[in-house]
């Protein structure tokens, strides 16, 4: 048995509540973690309300998380290259429906768990792997981030936008960033060569003078309209990637204007395909010091429900995270 965060029904943060559950086995291709953090997404509360019954069946009582960071706990039959005690990241298997990392152990498949380096702490991993992957498919697999490259990140403060900078400038990319006033010395400190306050208005006309040609590329971590004129701010040939939300009915640029600008607009999220060869970048990345981790706020495990009331209002700078059990 072990202990995890459950829920038995959708509904709000009230509906968290710690149980004891069965210990889950490693498959063939599989590998058990012991879970010491876990990341905590603005796609866990949306799990929590039900939104992702399109995608899977929920199988009560479930368990959210996306990410851990640990140490292998047990391997399948055939892992041959981890070893129990081995320190990881895992991006988890709860978007295929199964229990995720708010618990002591969590199950993955072998090609979303990367072994760490030593210098890279375990809250610092645990904050990567969503949010990670989500920003390098947007900004290299679809937007062909390169040097010289001028990109322009919605929401540059929260968990997405921090590494999104930060991998943008690794490229040799110019980058803007918006973010709210309190946000600006932060998201500078990130790289940002211009941090702009949505707040107080002028966002397209502070991106004109910056990129007058146009940037190559927005990142929209942050979507419901907020940046509605992104495509108006890109070259022809370039590219807006709005971060996928799953909010129905979700204002979008026009299409209609997009193609006359000869602007691309591809909504974008976490790939499983593309997850194990991006997960492995990031963490040679961070374990080299080309990116680190956001700001963290750490909750233990029987708050996640404060935890996702946090998400869920949004301006959470950097990422927050939950403490399993730290003394692995």
């Amino acid at each position: 048995m072990m202990r995890a965060m459950v829920l038995d029904e959708f509904g709000g943060p009230e509906v968290l509540h710690v149980a004891d559950i069965e210990r889950p086995q490693a498959a063939a291709c599989g590998v058990i973690v012991r879970v010491a953090y876990a990341g905590v997404n603005p796609a866990d509360w949306k799990t929590r309300e039900g939104w992702l019954a399109p995608f899977f069946e929920y199988r009560f009582p479930f368990v959210l998380g996306f990410d851990a960071a640990g140490v292998v706990a047990e391997v399948g039959e055939q892992v041959t290259d981890l070893a129990v005690g081995d320190r990881v990241v895992t991006a988890s298997n709860m978007g295929r429906g199964e229990r995720g990392t708010y618990a002591q152990y969590v199950a993955s498949d072998r090609g979303r768990v990367v072994k760490l380096p030593d210098t890279v702490p375990f809250p610092d991993a645990a904050a990567l792997p969503t949010a990670g992957v989500t920003c390098w498919e947007a900004l290299f697999d679809v937007g062909g981030t390169g040097a010289g490259s001028t990109v322009l990140i919605n929401g540059g403060a929260g968990g997405m936008g921090s590494y999104a900078i930060q991998l943008a400038r690794m490229a040799g990319a110019k980058v803007a960033a918006t973010c709210g006033p309190a946000n600006l010395d932060y998201v500078r400190a990130l790289g940002a060569d211009l941090a702009i306050d949505y707040r107080a208005g002028g966002v397209a006309d502070a991106v004109r003078r910056w990129a007058p040609d146009g940037v190559d590329l927005v990142v929209d971590t942050v979507g419901q309209g907020t940046l509605l004129d992104s495509i108006e701010l890109v070259r022809r040939g370039g590219t807006v990637t709005p971060i996928a939300t799953l909010i129905a009915d979700e204002p979008m640029p026009d299409p209609a204007r997009a193609a006359e600008l000869g602007v691309s607009v591809v909504p974008t999220m976490s790939n499983y395909a593309n997850q194990e060869r991006q997960l492995n970048a990031l963490v040679a990345a961070l374990g080299a010091g080309k990116i680190r981790a956001p700001q963290l706020e750490i909750l233990p495990l029987d708050q996640a429900a404060e935890a996702h009331r946090r998400v869920a209002a949004g301006h959470v700078r950097g990422k927050i995270l939950l403490e399993v059990d730290a003394g692995i």
